[in-house]
């Protein structure tokens, strides 16, 4: 066998073992041995050097484990020492919470206290006060409910007097009752924010109108307001706006809808009711309910009462006269035009026209301030409410603290507005205030004119229709560039205005009454008349059973200058008369002694006193002497007789002011219309003048003339309505519709007869008080 170099150990050993097995075995185990022999030459160093390592690592891990012994000892201290770490960082992050927290709270209470600081003068003294209230509280409460239920109808003068002897009676009971000394009953029920408030909404400024907002706010029975210029019922709308149901008493319906008002518990304000008010509304009125208080009775049929059900009643005429259960079941409130409130009105009325920029800083400036008013009221009940609500301590409470800071910053902001604007409203006034003389004027003129209607029951007159003159007055007033002489010439043209309106619409025999009226009134307020001697003109009072010395006076005569002689400034005459007879009898009877002034020293004296004599010695001089003393303070042209041109009159007609004729036997006034309706081509001819002649069943087409009249602007002429009484107040109540919406050209005329009876007069007050109202008599030849 050939053995060659070359090849491998495994195929010599399979050449081998084809030759010899044994020596093929043989060879496999000297190769083995050989590898074993290579093999353990290679591993025993390693063997040993690891037997060393492991000795090491023996030696290391025990090393080792004693380090991992130290090491986790170690550990353990530090997880402590981190526990520790922590629980002081925790503290530490709870100091630094708790100085942060404290810090707010401190910075939010001095905020709090600074932002209150304001409010603390006054809150202390409003709890001084309620504590004082507290002890004085059932007197006031007394006081202020009789003041409610008992003062609504009368006068300020009246109510003040009221008030006086209430307090007196209560002071009788010794503190039994006990009352504060100064109390003013408005106080309890209002205060500055409520007048605001219903200022906005249109109430008068004047104290007695607070005064009824007030009783009519807080009346336990159903309000009636007597407000024959419309004033207290303008507020009223304003004041509950669209949550009010507003009827006519007596309007078609209307009873269907007080019915739907009651049980829906609307606020029901029933307008233009008459004297005798129909029984079916009495159970509503007395409130007779039945059936624990859920039904009441409404004519033949229960009805459900709703509890928020509130009626308010409202009449436009001036004097009424109610049953006495009405007037014991209702509350009665009087709103007819005081003094002052148709003063402060006027004066904005003449400013608004002379001053218009001026009128309208001072209604922004009063609008600003009523609001200010109201916001700085809700602002603080706000503010106190929160803090009466807050729970815990509300100081930690940063919405609560800022909320309360924001709103005392608003309270002190508005607070300085309000001054502010006080400063400048103060500014305004000062201007206004010279204008305030006409508006005097013109206050004195109207309610000469609101009294005329106790003289004679046509003499009705409205406030719209009297502001209608003033404004036109102040038109035709003559221009300067002199505020006094513009003001002088103000007061002369309303006056004179006024004058000829209202006069044209009297009878003779009461011209006369309402001129010296208006010129004693007017000398009143200018302060040049002594009421002493002002109260003798009108009385002249007599000594009973005064024998007269001279042949000239006759007793009575002679009782009057007795009478006059026991006062300081007509100490004498008497025997003056008695000493210088023959002077005296040649000015007793003389034709005219008006003309001439009385002898001797007693021409010095005044006018007033001049006819206190001559009233006293020739009483039937005195129209005369009036007339001369209204020349002298007036002029001349307030005595003047004349014929009112129709035409002139004409001109201050309109669509929503008729012309009214008193007739007067042997005048017929309506041929002036005739002829001015031909002259502008209002004709029967064309289609434009209707001429009704009442009575005998021509209401109808009364009616339907007055409709077509008003849309298509034509005349027309309803005669002797007094022969219609029973339609009367349909065409009243019509002509409210009318007046207002109808055409520009459309003229409305109407006469009739006067009643001086006031049992018979059928005229009614909203027909004769729109209108131009003219009397046309005819002349007996009197001066």
């Amino acid at each position: 066998m050939k053995i060659s170099k070359t090849d491998s150990i495994e195929s010599l050993i399979q050449q081998i073992t084809v030759k010899s097995a044994a020596a093929g075995g043989i060879y496999t185990w000297l190769d083995n041995t050989l590898k074993f022999h290579t093999v353990y030459l290679e591993v025993q160093p390693k063997q040993i050097a690891l037997d060393v390592a492991n000795e090491e690592l023996s030696r290391a891990q025990q090393a080792f484990s004693k380090i991992l012994a130290r090491v986790q000892i170690l550990e353990d201290c530090l997880t402590e020492e981190n526990l520790k770490m922590q629980r002081a960082l925790a503290e530490k992050d709870d100091a630094v919470r708790t100085k942060e927290r404290l810090a707010r709270q401190i910075d939010l209470a001095e905020r709090l206290v600074d932002g209150l600081a304001s409010s603390r003068i006054i809150w202390t003294k409003r709890v001084e006060t309620f504590k004082n209230d507290l002890e004085t509280l059932l007197g006031d409460v007394l006081l202020a409910s009789t003041f409610i239920s008992y003062t609504g109808y009368f006068s300020r003068s009246y109510r003040i007097n009221f008030v006086n002897k209430w307090r007196s009676a209560i002071a009788t009971t010794k503190g039994v009752i006990p009352m504060r000394v100064d109390l003013q009953p408005l106080s309890i029920m209002i205060d500055d924010a409520d007048i605001a408030e219903w200022m906005n909404q249109g109430l008068p400024a004047d104290q007695t109108s607070y005064e009824n907002a007030a009783i009519l706010i807080y009346c336990l029975r159903w309000p009636l307001m007597v407000d024959p210029q419309g004033q207290g019922l303008r507020w009223i709308k304003n004041l509950f706006t669209d949550k009010l149901v507003t009827l006519r008493y007596n309007s078609k319906g209307y009873l269907d809808r007080v019915e739907a008002a009651v049980r829906r518990g609307d606020t029901l304000l029933l307008e233009c009711i008459e004297e005798n008010i129909d029984s079916i509304l009495e159970p509503i009125i007395n409130r007779n309910l039945i059936r624990k208080g859920k039904i009441v009775k409404f004519g033949d049929k229960e009805i459900d009462y709703h509890p928020n059900f509130r009626l308010i009643m409202q009449t436009r005429l001036a004097n009424p006269h109610f049953r006495p259960e009405i007037q014991a079941q209702t509350t009665l409130i009087n709103f007819s035009t005081t003094r002052d409130g148709l003063e402060a009105q006027l004066l904005a009325e003449i400013v608004a026209v002379e001053r218009p920029d001026l009128e309208k800083s001072k209604f922004e400036v009063t609008k600003q301030q009523n609001e200010y008013k109201i916001n700085l009221k809700k602002l603080e009940d706000s503010l106190l409410a929160r803090l009466a609500t807050a729970e815990g301590n509300f100081i930690q409470n940063v919405e609560l603290v800022v909320t309360l800071e924001r709103t005392v910053n608003t309270s002190l902001e508005i607070e300085q507005k309000k001054i502010e604007a006080e400063k400048f409203s103060q500014q305004i006034d000062r201007t206004r205030e010279l204008y305030r003389p006409t508006a005097i004027r013109a206050c004195i003129i109207y309610f000469i004119i609101n009294d005329l209607s106790k003289i004679h029951p046509m003499y009705q007159f409205s406030l719209k229709a009297f502001r209608s003159v003033f404004l036109k007055a102040i038109d035709y007033a003559e221009q300067s560039e002199d505020l006094r002489i513009r003001i002088d010439n103000l007061i002369d043209a309303i006056t004179f205005a006024s004058y000829s309106y209202i006069v044209r619409g009297l009878f003779e025999e009461h011209k006369l009454i309402f001129t010296i009226q208006l010129l004693l009134q007017i000398l009143t307020e200018k302060g040049e008349i002594d009421m002493v001697e002002l109260d003798l003109l009108l009385r002249n009072p007599q000594e009973a059973h005064a024998g007269s010395p001279v042949e000239f006076l006759n007793e009575k005569a002679w009782g009057s200058i007795k009478a006059l002689s026991l006062l300081q400034i007509f100490h004498g005459l008497d025997r003056d008369i008695e000493t210088s007879s023959k002077r005296w009898k040649k000015y007793v009877e003389s034709e005219a002694p008006e003309l001439e002034k009385p002898p001797g020293e007693w021409k010095s004296k005044s006018t007033m006193q001049h006819l206190c004599i001559l009233r006293a010695v020739r009483p039937d001089r005195m129209l005369y002497a009036l007339k001369l003393f209204i020349a002298e303070k007036l002029g001349k042209k307030y005595i003047e007789s004349r014929t009112p041109d129709f035409s002139r009159t004409y001109e201050e007609s309109s669509k929503s002011i008729p012309m009214f004729f008193i007739l007067s036997p042997g005048v017929d006034p309506l041929k002036e219309v005739e002829t001015l309706g031909k002259k502008l081509g209002y004709t029967s001819q064309a289609g434009k003048f209707y001429n009704i002649s009442l009575g005998q069943g021509q209401e109808i087409v009364a009616e339907n003339a007055l409709e077509i009249s008003a849309k298509e602007g034509h005349w027309i002429v309803l005669q002797n309505i007094h022969l219609v009484r029973h339609w009367l107040p349909i065409l009243e109540r019509k002509l409210e519709r009318i007046l207002e919406t109808g055409q520009e050209n459309f003229r409305l005329f109407m006469s009739a007869e006067p009643s001086a009876d006031f049992s018979t007069h059928v005229i009614p007050q909203g027909i004769l008080e729109n209108s131009i109202k003219i009397t046309n008599e005819s002349h007996t030849g009197k001066n």
